[in-house]
């Protein structure tokens, strides 16, 4: 089991979903934890849940689609905490609707809290990270990233552009002791992805959907690890291949799968 005592970690998008489960997870593994997200209420829930495990967490409640207020919030945390050997970058929302009824300002809202908001936080802190020789960089992906879900364009072009800047970020790393990882949840559950207004409802079935913890423990798995990507479950990396192999008949395939659920049953 991952001992994180002596060290640190930021979570982002940690009020309430995977961002507090991986948090919890953190915080029991013995790391002082820093909590982001907007709703303070809901923070400061988690936050004493934390502080069950690990007394000298803190919490920051900041809006991260506010990409000027990023470089004072990592300043912030560095101040407290002495430096971050560890961000997950959780925080992002979803956007289901089809290219015909997308806006360009839902496209770049989207690619703002979920590609360019945790580079900007990233870059931050790498420096501090480089300056001690060690740290770990997580984002918290999705398998659109590489699957391309029908009515999801705009997130998974985010998670994607995300996933992309991770790539060649662990290789630009190599030797300096700090690692970057990936984790590409499939469906999960009790997050609200599935719920917020202005969604179309989801087309897959959520009750195939995973326990937050899942994400956790993929998380924990990383940082015992240098392992760069990992998918929860851990099958999808087989689709993830098969689509690689043959990108046609993969598309060929989920538009099939597109049609049997929006399609009225036939009597």
């Amino acid at each position: 089991m991952v001992t994180l005592s002596g060290r640190s970690a930021l979570v982002t998008g940690a009020s309430s979903g995977i961002g507090a489960v991986v948090a919890e997870a953190l915080a029991a593994a013995g790391a002082r934890v820093g909590l982001v997200a907007r709703r303070e209420d809901r923070l400061d829930e988690v936050l004493k849940r934390c502080r069950r495990h690990s007394p000298g967490s803190a919490m920051w409640a900041a809006d991260l689609g506010d990409l000027d207020g990023v470089g004072a919030l990592a300043a912030a945390v560095e101040r407290e905490f002495g430096g971050v050997d560890v961000l997950v970058n959780n925080a992002g929302m979803p956007k289901r609707r089809r290219v015909q009824d997308l806006s360009p300002a839902d496209t770049e809202e989207v690619m703002r809290l979920n590609y360019t908001s945790p580079v900007r936080l990233t870059l931050a802190l790498l420096p501090g990270m480089i300056a001690r020789g060690h740290g770990h960089l997580i984002a918290i992906g999705s398998v659109a990233a590489r699957l391309g879900p029908p009515h999801e364009a705009a997130y998974a072009a985010s998670k994607a552009a995300l996933t992309a800047f991770w790539e060649s970020m662990t290789v630009d790393l190599d030797g300096t002791g700090v690692h970057a990882h990936v984790i590409q949840p499939a469906l999960i559950s009790g997050t609200e992805l599935f719920t917020l207004p202005g969604n179309e409802p989801p087309l897959s079935d959520l009750s195939d959907a995973l326990p937050p913890r899942e994400v956790a423990d993929a998380v924990l798995e990383v940082l015992e690890s240098t392992r760069f990507e990992r998918y929860v479950p851990g099958w999808f990396d087989e689709m993830a291949s098969g689509k690689a192999a043959d990108v046609d008949a993969f598309i060929t395939g989920v538009k099939e799968w597109t049609r049997d659920r929006l399609e009225p049953p036939t009597l």
